[in-house]
């Protein structure tokens, strides 16, 4: 270390989301402490609740202070409010708590995520619409970021062909799993039968599949014509797949939830479409939009427009947002 560098951050993170076997449930976390070793942290990992079931929300206490007396952590980064309550006994070193969706958006877990953030040196949140849902409407806001690597700009027919689709057809992609509610499969199959009323055929391809790995998902996003994200409002934070077809170029018709709005801006083709009084009027402004942005025809811009996204250039915002936790904290 020369005389103008700072030391290496320690920081052990808690998360209840990470990413085992076939399931990308917290890829983003694991990403982004992926993004922050390359950036020179020295991070560890401890995973609560998942295999142990809910019961280690309250039993994981203990755990947590003695591998943070053992680490010799500069700071605890928390994620998700649900996870918070597990950290209360971790003693001086600061914590931040970083919130995502459902721990703000959902009453019951929204007064869980109370509890367990009394005493944490910040909070820092995916968009600024959960920072103002959470009343802290000036806090700090981190989106998460993409694999700009992984997920690049490919040959579409060669994508289409690996994928069984012919280089003609209409291809919608569906972000997210069809038996998960919150992710509105009706709503996207409605559309779908509005498209067929307009004289557009259009195929359906899922994104999410058992036993995939994650190089199989970006094929996805590269065969498609447009993602069409349905999700319902008040459960997103920051989608993920929303993020990861504007930086592949995959234009994007979607429900103005969590970011969606932010993460869009000025990316050609492609709209967040508004609420509308009833479910009805709701599908009637996907199709009309799905039309246009299909009629269109161009992939979209959103690589360039999102390129403060990459995982690279978020993980030295979140290590600069540590260093200001830290010496605030003193």
């Amino acid at each position: 270390m020369t005389g103008g560098e700072q030391p290496a951050l320690r920081v052990l993170h808690v998360t209840n989301m990470w990413p085992v076997e076939d399931s990308f449930r917290g890829i983003f976390v694991r990403e982004q402490v992926d993004a922050l070793r390359a950036a020179g942290v020295h991070v560890d990992v401890e995973v609560v609740a998942q295999a142990r079931g809910r019961r280690d929300y309250l039993l994981a206490a203990p755990r947590i202070r003695r591998r943070v007396r053992d680490g010799r952590y500069d700071l605890v980064h928390v994620h998700h409010g649900m996870t918070a309550l597990a950290t209360r006994l971790v003693g001086p070193v600061p914590r931040i708590l970083a919130l995502y969706g459902h721990d703000i958006n959902w009453h019951w877990q929204r007064w869980i995520t109370r509890l367990g953030w009394g005493g944490v040196a910040d909070k820092v949140y995916v968009s600024r619409r959960m920072a103002v849902a959470a009343g802290d409407p000036d806090g700090e806001v981190i989106p998460n970021g993409v694999d700009f690597g992984l997920f690049t700009p490919v040959d579409r027919d060669k994508a289409r062909a690996g994928l069984g689709f012919a280089a003609d057809e209409k291809v919608i992609l569906f972000g997210g799993v069809p038996e998960n509610w919150v992710k509105g499969h009706d709503v996207f199959t409605d559309v779908l039968g509005g498209l067929a009323a307009r004289g557009i055929r259009a195929r359906e391809l899922v994104l999410a599949a058992p036993g995939q790995s994650r190089a199989d998902v970006a094929p996805k996003f590269a065969a498609a014509d447009l993602l069409l994200f349905t999700s319902r409002r008040g459960y997103e934070g920051s989608p993920t797949v929303v993020k990861e077809a504007s930086v592949i170029g995959l234009p994007v018709v979607t429900t103005d939830v969590g970011d969606v709005a932010e993460v869009l801006a000025g990316v050609t083709p492609s709209a967040v479409v508004p609420w509308g009084a009833t479910r009805a009027e709701l599908v009637d402004a996907l199709t009309a939009r799905a039309v246009e942005v299909l009629a269109d025809g161009r992939r979209s811009n959103g690589r360039e427009v999102n390129a403060r996204l990459d995982w690279a250039i978020v993980a030295h915002r979140v290590v600069a947002y540590y260093r200001r936790v830290l010496t605030s904290s003193r």
